[in-house]
């Protein structure tokens, strides 16, 4: 890992980045992270991987499908893993599930326990996966203009794989929802922004607002100090203008107010940037069943319906609330990010 840095440091150097690059070393080496402090290691692939099927199993067995494959568009070609719960897949709803720096679907789907909540709902997972020629760290790429807009890069690439997994299988179009956690749910805040059509609801976990950086310098520094707010503290919201970027979108966002990895502020921008005109904020307090405490605020439209969700999780830092320490970048102490996602999107 460290010979890596060293690679991309000397490269960003002759390019003109070193400067910057070296006052953000602390923040890519937070992101590099786990929960613990220590640095971030990849588990072995579990015998048995949420979801019920082996890693190679592409047969109906047990509790569902866990299915390997590859897409290939105009902007390039990934893998990807597709959860199936049992039964006839047509008319089930779609979440896509965008992992991590250094995860990959096995490993996400591990540590978020997304299959085993899903099969219980009959939602089917898609989990695209970065490949290390696109990044080395696998991140993918939403500090880049190129892979910011619609029709283009990255954003083009998973809208072509959705679209392709939604008919081959005959999923329900009109539930379908997509969601990740940092770099990921980054990447799924630009994908609501700029498909919004696709989409029924986004959910951010640890993530920043689409168009919240433009290279490597700008994402360290936002990521350290986050985004700035033009708006009042999120408890005393009581509707607020549109920013530029706003997804539009149902919107349930997840971040740890001990974060320093990717600043708390990113978290309450992409709810602001959510809100519709008029919203009325419901605030509770709560901890959860391992004694993680949170604040939970759902923010309503003029007609009463739950539009956005925000939870700020008390003593928090980079990692998905409530999951599984078989997976990397976890907190197993948390409310079940997992099942709240479910339950939000499932609602709309």
């Amino acid at each position: 890992m460290k010979r890596l840095w060293q690679r991309l440091t000397q490269g960003r150097a002759r390019s003109g980045h070193g400067g910057a690059l070296a006052r953000a070393g602390a923040a890519l080496r937070g992101w590099l992270r786990g929960p613990d402090g220590g640095e971030r290691r990849t588990p072995a692939p579990p015998a048995a991987p949420a979801g019920g099927a082996s890693p190679a199993a592409n047969a109906d067995s047990g509790p569902g499908r866990f299915i390997e494959n590859e897409h290939e568009g105009p902007e390039g070609r990934r893998r990807y893993r597709l959860y199936l719960p049992p039964g006839p897949a047509a008319a089930r709803p779609l979440l896509v599930l965008l992992h991590g720096c250094k995860q990959d679907p096995e490993d996400f789907a591990a540590g978020t326990r997304m299959n085993e909540l899903a099969r219980e709902h009959g939602v089917c997972v898609l989990y695209p996966e970065q490949s290390r020629r696109a990044n080395p760290m696998r991140c993918w790429n939403w500090f880049q203009p190129r892979h910011q807009q619609r029709g283009q890069g990255e954003p083009a690439l998973l809208a072509g794989l959705v679209e392709a997994v939604l008919a081959q299988h005959g999923l329900d179009a009109r539930r379908t929802w997509v969601a990740g956690l940092s770099a990921g749910g980054s990447m799924a805040a630009i994908l609501a922004q700029r498909y919004p059509e696709r989409f029924a609801a986004l959910g951010v976990h640890s993530g920043l607002p689409c168009g919240s950086a433009h290279d490597v310098s700008s994402a360290f520094s936002v990521m350290r100090e986050g985004v700035p707010s033009p708006h009042a503290p999120i408890s005393r919201l009581h509707g607020a203008a549109q920013p530029l970027h706003a997804p539009r979108l149902p919107t349930i966002v997840f971040h740890g107010d001990a974060d320093d990895t990717v600043h708390p502020r990113n978290g309450r921008a992409l709810v602001e940037a959510a809100l519709p005109p008029g919203a009325l904020a419901q605030v509770e307090h709560g901890r959860s069943l391992h004694g993680r405490r949170y604040t939970r605020t759902v923010f309503r439209d003029a007609g009463g319906t739950p539009r956005v969700e925000h939870w700020e999780l008390h003593s928090g830092g980079h990692a998905w609330s409530g999951g599984d320490a078989a997976g990397s970048y976890t907190d197993p102490a948390g409310p079940e990010a997992s099942r709240e996602l479910l339950r939000f999107f499932l609602a709309q």
